[in-house]
């Protein structure tokens, strides 16, 4: 099987799999996400089929609905890979890059790394801000039946990583909690730069969002 014609497997079950899924965690997420690694890729020295599977895999069982249960997705990642008799060593740096993609609060320490995971935790940190990054916020939040705010419920800026996956706060919290954070947390100089111009968009929302909450416009 030819490294195109494995890709386009990928897709394929991806997008089946994911049929179902909430509208921010969905197979149009992972487009996103599969897109903005190639494009940032092109400027790291990368294994892109390892680029190109990791993105396409990373989201194929989100343990937030799975009752937090993380390691859901990298075993369906390796049965997928190990039945299209992908090479263990790939396959490997694969799982290694699901299990260690997502943010999971903001002290938790990553166990893993590699250039093809940094262009992918990039990709997927650009689809978590910006428009479609409010969107999905707030589509998650209402997915939970969140409020929208509460001035009375201030962020926490230092949740341990049982208290992230278990916070149910108002959405525009998480903007403070994770969305505002990620711009700094960027990998690579096209992710920082990419990131930089969609962090400033969240700012403008959110005074605009503040002045409308208030009154005042």
């Amino acid at each position: 099987m030819t490294s195109e014609e494995l890709i386009n497997k990928t897709k394929t079950f991806v997008k089946e799999s994911l049929s179902d899924a909430e509208g921010g965690h969905d197979w149009f997420h992972v487009l996103r996400v599969y897109k903005n690694a190639l494009l940032i890729a092109k400027k790291e020295p990368v294994d892109i089929l390892i680029v190109s599977l990791g993105a396409l895999l990373h989201d194929i069982a989100d343990s937030k609905f799975y009752n937090g249960d993380e390691t859901v997705g990298p075993n369906i990642a390796r049965e997928f890979l190990f039945k299209q008799n992908v090479d263990s060593v790939v396959i490997e740096h694969v799982v290694k890059i699901i299990e260690n993609i997502s943010f999971k609060g903001g002290n938790e320490a990553q166990k893993f790394k590699s250039v093809e995971l940094d262009v992918i935790q990039d990709a997927d940190r650009l689809d978590a801000i910006g428009a479609i990054g409010i969107a999905r916020c707030f589509n998650y939040g209402g997915f939970k039946n969140r409020q929208l705010y509460n001035p009375d419920i201030k962020p926490n800026l230092s949740m341990s990583k049982e208290e992230y996956k278990s916070s149910t706060a108002p959405t525009i919290n998480h903007f403070y909690e994770k969305l505002l954070l990620l711009k700094d947390r960027m990998n690579t100089g096209t992710g920082k730069l990419l990131a930089a111009k969609r962090h400033v968009f969240m700012e403008e929302y959110l005074k605009q969002f503040y002045e409308e909450w208030n009154g005042n416009v």
